[in-house]
């Protein structure tokens, strides 16, 4: 499904482990598109790793950067962008993705995270004793933020294949008479 550039961005977001990155990369080549990651952005910007930002600077600062990213950095149309897991929980920030483009929010069940994220120290906020714990809180707090983005996708027991199926028809439909709303 090859897509002009002119078309509105795809935007997945969702907690980390829902599969943004990886099924991001694949819709970007399926459709010769630019694929960015706002943490990888962020991480450029800085020099510095999100787990080096949250250590020495604490998670506001950190989201401040999300914002400024969102705001100043992404292209106004034709890329497949992978979200970082908080960036759409501050105030305003769901309403600012949709005018970027068409947001589909990926789920996944506490047990899936955690199995795909095991073993990954760039994840800071995972760092402790009961992760699961700290993935079902998280989620919790996160959950109105992620459902007020956009469409809502849960990728448990699917395939790569059929996410990415499920995300080009919500993107075909979605991105019909997409209009950037106004600012």
């Amino acid at each position: 499904m090859p897509v002009a550039p002119t078309s509105p961005n795809l935007l997945l977001t969702g907690f980390m482990g829902t599969g943004k990155s990886t099924l991001g990369r694949v819709l970007a080549y399926r459709w010769h598109r630019p694929f960015l990651d706002t943490d990888e952005m962020i991480e450029k910007m800085t020099g510095k790793t999100v787990a080096t930002i949250f250590a020495d600077h604490g998670e506001p600062a950190f989201r401040k950067l999300e914002r400024e990213v969102v705001e100043r950095h992404l292209p106004a149309s034709g890329a497949v962008i992978s979200c970082g897991g908080g960036l759409p929980v501050p105030e305003g920030m769901a309403e600012l993705l949709r005018t970027r483009g068409v947001v589909v929010t990926l789920f996944a069940s506490p047990q899936a995270i955690l199995r795909r994220t095991r073993g990954r120290t760039h994840r800071p906020l995972l760092q402790g004793e009961d992760p699961e714990g700290i993935i079902r809180k998280l989620m919790a707090e996160r959950e109105p933020a992620y459902l007020r983005c956009g469409t809502a996708v849960y990728s448990d027991g699917r395939t790569v294949q059929q996410m990415v199926e499920t995300i080009e028809r919500i993107y075909a439909r979605e991105s019909r008479g997409w209009v950037k709303p106004p600012a």
